[in-house]
């Protein structure tokens, strides 16, 4: 009877957690493709500079040559400032393409590992979330409980490899006991469901807590089967197994940052909660969650290192997901982030306001005291990570979009800016986004990194993203040309994937046109929560 009670208590978390929740209505699957060009049986990449993830140094002028999806020669073909000699560079052949990109830079495909594909809650279809990802260059994603289904993601997923919708490569990570005939209260139904999910297809499973021998016993089946897992270790399981526990069981990635200051408790066992506390109350819960990292063993000290040497040596991955939880720290700049105005939907814009109900829509009375204290939460969560990969651990970036005011492709790109913020070189950045990422997934021999043989995951852009990460915005950096006009540059130029070239701009002006026509329907313009609604607007925030 009780394991019974604690099974359905965890089928709640993942309904309040609103981001999983296994009977989710499905969103508008994505039409055939009709965008992006290849692949080719030989295409020639001309002249770009390279930004590879394998810890080298920018190099180019260089020529990358992939044959269908590919890569299947590199080569350097002069020095910066100097004309380049045709007679050294590879042959397009009779047949080839060629795509000039001289003075452009080019990176492997960047990895969202915490992807999902939209919600009927923002009214969030397909065709907006995949060209919004792949408008910055997003190649790959990890969908963390396939929310439209697993069905529903396996299919998305074999289309996208055959290159039949524009659409980043999808790795399928369901929820687990997502569509199980019975609610999983025993370590067998645990093993046998992690079999079945395997045998449907899956790439891996998103745990957000269980008993703890339902728990173990479903990462011990599902590492014997050779696949990965993640896990959201939500607070009303927490206590039971935190990140060390989760980890020395088989869990091979965790996201955000939930169970790590739980593994460096010194003088507690459970974190500090009110007494008028309420999980359901998602003011208090996030509210709360802003001071775990003070509750914790101090940076240096015994308890920090020997966590952090536990987990490294366990080979574990940290996907942090800084974003999805920056209004926290800074509501307004979340919330009036530019890009808001042209490529959000009306519907995904109400999802955003203050709502008692809306997963993410916290705002009951959030200012000062609540921003400050997630400052601080900031300092020592980045610290750590940034310490963790110093020391050799593995972390990744991912984007968690579709919630507190985080849209998805500009998201990933504010994940960037924060793991630069927490520490990393640029460089550093990009390997978490690229190699990390497919190390992470099992992939690395094919993606990740740009070298013969591997999958042609492309993403490239005019400006140089190490001076300036800003410039991978769809939106852009702000600049002063010569004659003090201000002017945009940036946005990525062209995004590779699977050896198909896509117009990154021309897919982000795909979108704005979906974002155009739904807001002409609905006679909808953007307002700020609380502000009077003009006459003849539908109200954009919730009453």
């Amino acid at each position: 009877m009780l394991k019974r009670f604690t099974t359905c208590f965890l089928l709640l978390i993942v309904f309040l957690t609103g981001i999983c929740s296994p009977i989710r209505a499905q969103v508008e699957k994505a039409p055939a493709r009709r965008e992006g060009d290849g692949p080719y049986n030989r295409l020639v990449i001309r002249g770009v500079t390279l930004i590879n993830s394998t810890g080298a140094p920018p190099i180019g002028p260089v020529d990358i040559v992939v044959e269908k999806n590919r890569i299947t020669e590199i080569k350097q073909v002069g020095y910066p400032g100097v004309p380049i000699d045709s007679r050294n560079r590879p042959n397009a052949g009779i047949n080839g393409n060629e795509l000039n990109c001289e003075g452009m830079y080019l990176m492997p495909g960047f990895i969202d590992m915490h992807g999902h594909i939209g919600g009927q809650a923002q009214g969030a279809g397909a065709e907006y979330v995949f060209k919004l990802w792949l408008g910055h260059g997003i190649t790959t994603i990890r969908d963390p409980s396939c929310g439209n289904g697993l069905d529903w993601v396996l299919e998305h997923r074999a289309k996208s490899e055959r290159n039949e919708i524009t659409a980043p490569r999808i790795k399928a990570y369901t929820v687990f006991g997502q569509s199980a005939k019975e609610p999983i209260s025993t370590p067998e139904q645990a093993r046998a469901w992690v079999r079945e999910n395997a045998k449907r297809g899956a790439d891996g499973i998103k745990f957000f807590g269980a008993a703890p021998d339902i728990f173990r016993a479903a990462l011990e089946e599902n590492k014997k089967l050779g696949l990965r897992s993640a896990c959201h270790h939500a607070q009303l399981e927490v206590a039971r197994m935190n990140v060390l526990a989760t980890a020395k069981a088989g869990l091979t990635s965790m996201e955000h940052w939930y169970g790590l200051p739980e593994a460096l408790f010194e003088d507690k066992t459970i974190q500090t909660y009110p007494a008028d506390y309420n999980y359901n109350n998602e003011q208090n819960r996030f509210e709360e969650a802003g001071k775990l990292w003070q509750q914790a063993a101090k940076p240096g000290t015994e308890k920090w290192n020997k966590v952090m040497d536990e987990l490294i040596a366990l080979d574990f991955t940290l996907d942090p997901t800084f974003n999805i939880y920056e209004a926290n720290r800074e509501l307004m700049l979340a919330r009036r982030a530019e890009w808001h105005d042209e490529y959000t939907l009306p519907s995904l814009w109400r999802f955003y306001g203050p709502s008692r109900i809306s997963h993410g829509s916290y705002w009951h009375n959030w200012g000062t005291e609540q921003e400050v204290t997630w400052k601080r939460n900031y300092q020592l969560w980045m610290q750590f990570i940034n310490e963790y990969k110093n020391r050799g651990g593995r972390v990744t970036t991912g984007s968690d979009s579709g919630f507190i005011y985080q849209l998805y492709g500009f998201a990933y790109i504010r994940e960037l800016e924060l793991l630069r913020e927490a520490g990393f070189h640029p460089l550093e950045v990009i390997r978490a986004a690229t190699l990390k990422g497919a190390e992470a997934l099992g992939m690395a021999d094919q993606i990740g990194s740009v070298e013969v043989g591997k999958l042609a995951d492309f993403v490239i852009v005019e400006q140089n993203p190490l001076a300036n990460l800003k410039t991978l915005y769809g939106t852009g950096a702000i600049q002063l040309n010569d004659k003090n006009e201000v002017v945009r540059v940036g946005g990525v130029k062209y995004t590779v994937k699977n050896g198909v070239v896509y117009d990154a701009k021309q897919l982000l002006a795909d979108v704005r046109k979906i974002v155009a026509v739904a807001k002409q329907k609905e006679n909808f313009e953007i307002t700020q929560p609380g502000v009077p609604q003009k006459a003849g607007k539908v109200s954009s925030s919730k009453d």
